[in-house]
């Protein structure tokens, strides 16, 4: 029989609550900006209080000249128009300077400045994230949600400075000018506020839903473009379109819902907004007629009355405009608040020969499932040594590893005797080359390609790398040489060409440590057997690492280092490996049999 749970106390939602207060904290470097926006609300607010008391000024002088006659009329009511006039023009140019001030300084620095750190925060994440998590959301918190939490510092301002300030001096002055009419004023603004409040605090969750689904969006329509030829070659549009159809239509939902919530707000406002004015109106013609009070006194409360919906709008806005931007808030300070690797200061101790150690190496990705135990391996300075393996053995996870892409969870790796748990990673990398199986090219020209890990290598260098890589006598067919600007997705290089694009880069990045990662897999036979000349020739006394499923571009390695389930069960030279016959010979006749 299965006990009931007890039920779980519903957590409070405040205006004020942590996310809130964080993001207003986040408004720290740019807090010059933000109290000169705050004085022209200020003055803002005192122009919205001068206008009806100057106008029921002028009313007064009317009523008077109903009785009087008088000729000067015009003298009398010149000053007051003048000077309403210049309220109203005053009134105007700080209200287009506070929204010019918001949109092109504010929210331009702020969302700069968090972006830049979002990207900063990315570089001192582990790769282990980068992994996990898809490129398009990080993308959409990166663009969309900052960009949403940018409209926050108009809203905080409007809801805390200037709607609620200029509703409490539109109060105070109504009660000075006469307490009864302005009782049922002050008596239904708080109930509009409060009324306002509930409804955006009942669409902050779905808010928070719908930019979850948005980043899932994201990521789907960039995964999706990404392998395209994928789909197209396996037929898989139609599952993809339904794929995404069904998100959209899920955050569609909640989109729609969660603006008809933030939308019913202003709706409300202007309905209780509408009973107060009523109210004022009954009860100002009852004192006229009853209480002989002046009419310029009825007119301006009934002008304040009226004002007052326009800080109620601004703070029903502020409020439902919160709600949405904490929902995005969230999304970022989670990837803020993400725990970063520890990188130590240590630098690498010259000279660098290339001796790597690995002592009692212990690694899994998930702890459920150990991948790597006890392993250890000696290579000496400038072998070359291959690491074979099925699927799934480790050979790839040693090449991580050593880069510190992840970090072992037991054990020690030596790099010269020197542990490289106490060096800092980039001081780790740069001691490695690399060309992985999967290729990788900016949009650049040929030559920036080549030179990405030795920008200041000079033409020269750039083309002799690429000669020794076979890849001269292609590059100086295509339109302008090296000066011809590809990418990633170019169609001016096979993918093969590709791979010797990257082999040219790790050669000239001249590290003395090199990893191959299959780094010939999209490479056809013969440029093959020309790239493992061309690699003895280069790379003589460094220390090199091969993966290879293709067991026949290593057989002439110092040392092969044969890997099943993340143990070492053989290693050897090729003919040493083939002569006992074991797993390796194995693997090596399974590749060749007919």
């Amino acid at each position: 029989m299965k006990k009931n749970k007890e039920p779980q106390p519903k957590k409070k939602r405040r205006l004020l609550d942590e996310t809130t207060k964080r993001l207003i904290h986040e408004l720290r470097p740019i807090r010059g900006w933000v109290l000169l926006s705050a004085c022209l609300s200020l003055l803002l607010i005192c122009c919205a209080v001068a206008a009806p008391k100057l106008m029921g000024a002028i009313v007064d002088e009317l009523y008077v000249w109903t009785k009087t006659h008088t000729p000067d009329l015009a003298k009398r009511l010149l000053p007051g128009a003048a000077l309403l006039f210049g309220v109203y023009a005053l009134q105007s140019a700080m209200s287009y300077g506070n929204a010019y001030l918001l949109n092109n300084f504010v929210t331009r620095y702020f969302t700069a400045g968090l972006r830049i750190r979002l990207s900063e925060k990315l570089r001192r994440l582990p790769v282990s994230y980068v992994d996990k998590t898809p490129a398009g959301d990080v993308i959409d918190r990166m663009m969309d949600d900052v960009g949403y939490m940018a409209d926050t510092i108009y809203g905080l301002i409007e809801v805390l400075l200037s709607g609620f300030l200029q509703m409490f001096v539109i109060a105070l002055i109504l009660f000075l000018t006469d307490w009864r009419m302005a009782i049922p004023v002050v008596l239904l603004s708080p109930l509009s506020v409060l009324l306002s409040a509930k409804m955006a605090t009942l669409g902050e969750k779905h808010w928070d839903k719908h930019f979850n689904l948005g980043g899932e969006l994201t990521a789907l329509a960039e995964e999706a473009y990404t392998n395209y030829p994928t789909t197209k070659a396996f037929n898989r549009e139609d599952y993809l379109q339904k794929k995404y159809d069904d998100l959209s239509e899920r955050h569609q939902r909640n989109g729609i819902f969660a603006n008809f919530l933030s939308s019913i707000v202003q709706p409300v406002i202007i309905f209780v907004d509408a009973l107060a004015y009523i109210v004022v109106a009954v009860v100002g013609g009852w004192l006229i007629v009853h209480r002989g009070i002046p009419i310029g006194t009825v007119v301006t409360v009934i002008l304040f009355a009226r004002q007052i919906s326009s800080p109620l709008e601004r703070v029903a806005f502020g409020l439902s405009n919160v709600q949405h931007v904490k929902a995005s808030a969230r999304r970022v300070f989670a990837l803020l608040d993400l725990p970063e690797e520890p990188d130590p200061v240590g630098t690498v101790q010259p000279p660098t020969r290339g001796r790597v150690e690995l002592r009692h190496v212990d690694f899994s990705y998930d702890p459920e499932k150990p991948l790597i135990r006890d392993l250890s391996i000696d290579v000496k300075p400038g072998q070359k040594v291959a690491i074979v393996g099925p699927t799934g053995a480790g050979k790839t996870t040693i090449v991580n590893l050593l880069m510190r892409f992840y970090d072992i969870a037991a054990g020690q790796i030596l790099i010269d005797g020197q542990d490289v748990s106490q060096i800092s990673r980039s001081e780790n990398r740069k001691l490695f080359a690399m060309v992985l199986q999967d290729t990788w090219l900016f949009k650049g020209t040929v030559a920036e390609n080549v030179a990405y890990g030795c920008p200041d290598a000079t033409r020269e260098q750039i083309e002799r790398a690429c000669d020794s890589a076979y890849c001269d006598r292609f590059i100086r067919r295509l339109p302008q040489g090296y000066d011809t600007v590809i990418s990633e997705d170019s169609t001016a290089v096979s993918a093969g060409q590709k791979q010797l694009l990257t082999i040219a880069r790790a050669m000239l990045a001249n590290r003395p440590l090199l990893i191959l990662d299959e780094a010939t897999s999209n490479v056809d036979t013969r440029t093959e057997l020309l790239i493992q000349k061309a690699m003895d020739r280069l790379m003589g006394g460094r220390t090199c690492f091969v993966i290879a499923h293709r067991l026949s571009t290593i057989v002439d390695a110092d040392l092969i280092l044969v890997l099943r389930d993340g143990q070492i069960v053989e290693q050897g030279t090729h003919r040493a490996l083939l002569a006992k016959k074991g797993f390796y010979a194995e693997l090596y006749n399974s590749q060749y049999a007919i």
